[in-house]
Formats: structure tokens, sequence, C-alpha cells
């Protein structure tokens, strides 16, 4: 009788191990990934991004993230590219290691590093780099002409919201100027309901003495751009000038080539600059994304306060040789 009561005993542990052995431990999934802020929810640590493609894993997509460690969330705003880890749970996900995103230039030449790091010396010092608009106060109202020959101020598109970039025609390489129109031609495409009565475009040239109404025609039409609701503006040296100041763009002649810093910009229904986005990291879709918050944000009224948006740390600035 012990003897059977210690085989049963014995077998009803050795099933049991079993059971145990054969129920997979969950191992947390730790998955790099970077994406721009859409909203910050301090009070319920939750943190909205639109995410880059995880290769295997996810699709690009817009996820809210709760984030563990306060902390995490301080200096984020919305409108901002961050790098971030994805933890993944048997029971829940969150994100880790967040960290402002810091645009590099991707170059190899050794010449063009050393220009670059003596750039970045000088736009440090620069008059744009100062007398910059902060996130969330008024921009004041320019007029240019657009590629119509038509004159075009800001402040005739009260209650829209305005997506505005800086280029020039004649820039040879393919990621910075040319992605950043592509980027508006992508704005035109998924809010082609929206252009014009609730989104205006404005592509800004650095290089007026060049790029007049009739070059800006033939580089809209490279994206089919309705010169209703996207604009491509230019104008005489100081006014350029005058607007780029406000938005901290830096760019001059070198060498035969225009050298400048990248920078996206939205302005709100009020006309206040809720993102000034440095560098071309950040994909079309998100900056959709983004610019999908601020359209479905109802106007406020006037003297209210604005939404908590910032721009990229002056010291992440992108300063990039075209």
């Amino acid at each position: 009788m012990k003897r059977k009561a210690w085989l049963i005993g014995s077998g009803t542990a050795l099933v049991a191990m079993l059971v145990v052995a054969a129920k997979p431990a969950w191992t947390a999934q730790r998955h790099a990934d970077s994406g721009l802020v859409l909203k910050v929810n301090r009070e319920r640590k939750v943190l909205v991004v639109s995410a880059q493609e995880i290769p295997g894993y996810m699709d690009a997509m817009i996820m809210p993230l709760p984030v563990r460690d306060p902390k995490q969330l301080i200096g984020l705003r919305p409108g901002v590219m961050v790098d971030f880890t994805l933890v993944v749970t048997a029971g829940a996900s969150y994100a880790e290691n967040i960290r402002v995103g810091h645009f590099e230039s991707l170059q190899t030449d050794p010449l063009n590093a050393c220009r670059l790091t003596m750039m970045d010396k000088v736009l440090a010092q620069s008059p744009s780099s100062k007398t910059a608009l902060a996130i969330g106060q008024h921009v004041p109202d320019f007029s240019l002409s657009d590629q119509t020959g038509r004159s075009v101020s800001l402040s005739q598109f009260a209650g829209k919201v305005v997506a505005l970039d800086f280029v020039y025609t004649r820039c040879p390489l393919p990621n910075f100027c040319f992605r950043l129109s592509n980027n508006l031609g992508r704005l035109q495409r998924r809010f082609s309901k929206e252009m014009g009565r609730d989104l205006i475009l404005l592509t800004v040239t650095l290089d007026p003495e060049h790029d007049r109404p009739e070059e800006l025609t033939q580089y809209a039409s490279i994206w089919k751009a309705n010169p209703a609701s996207w604009h491509f503006l230019t104008g005489s040296t100081p006014e350029i000038k005058k607007v780029t100041r406000m938005f901290g763009v830096d760019y001059w002649q070198d060498m035969g080539m225009m050298t400048h810093s990248l920078h996206t910009v939205v302005i709100d229904r009020n006309g206040y600059l809720v993102a000034n986005i440095e560098g071309n990291q950040f994909t079309a879709r998100q900056l959709g994304d983004y610019v999908e918050t601020i359209l479905n944000r109802a106007p406020k009224p006037s003297g209210s306060e604005t939404a908590e948006i910032s721009v990229l740390p002056s010291q992440d600035s992108t300063r990039l040789k075209r």
C-alpha cells in the first residue's frame, strides 16, 4: 500500500512538473522604434506617437504608449521625433528609454563633415537662431508672391491650418529639399478634401534671385500642386530673410550650392506656431498624422492659451549642406 501510494504521489508530481515545463514562460519582448510625438498626457502617463514600422513585428501606426516612469515624459512635446524601446509583456505594453531623436548627417566625406561642424558653430550665433519664434507664439503676418504672380499673405488663411517648408528648386540632393516638398505633396493627397477649405500648404524659396514665379510653376508641377491651396512663394531677399528668421531657418551660398537648415512648420487655425520640425528623419505619414491632430482641434477663442507643443531643442537642430 505504501509502495502504491508512493508511486501515485510520484506520478502526480511528475505530471505537475511536465505541465509546468510545457507551459512557456513569457519573456518580455523589446523592440527599438522611433516616432513623431502627437500627444503627451502627463496625468495618465501616456505618450501618443506616429510610430515607424518594426520589421517582422508591426506596421507603421499611431500608438498610445503607457510610460511607467513619468520622468521619461519631461521635455517631450508634440511635434518632436523620439527614439524609444517598445516593451511587450504577457499582459501589457509600454515605452521606455524615450529620447528626443538626434538628426545626424550621413555624409561620409571628411571635407563636408568639417564644413558641417564649422557651420554648426556659426549657426549657433546666427541672428535667425536667436530671433526665431517660440512654440505657442502668434506668427506675424507676411506677404510674398506665389507661382502665379499673385500676392499671398499669411493673414488671408486665418481659420485654416498652414503647413510650411523652405526649399530651393536647384537643390541637387533628393533627401533634402525634394523630400520636404514631397512630404507636402503627400499631405495634399491625403487631405484632398480639406485642401483650401481647412488646410493650406506654403513652400518658401531660399533662392529668390533664381526662383521666380516661372521656375516655381515648373517646380510645383512635379507634385501637381493646386495653386489655390499650395502656394510656392518668392519675393525680394529682405522679404525672404524676414520669413526665414521667424522660424530659425539659416541659409547662404557656399561654393555654388545653398547651405541651409531644414524646417517644416505647422501653424494652427488661430495663427499660432504649433510645430517647427527640424531635419528630414520623419516620414510624410508621420507629418500627416500630426497635421490631422491639428485639423481636428477646434479653434480656440481669441486670447486663449495654445496647446502644449514644441520644437526640437536647439542643441538638436538640423544643419546640413545641400
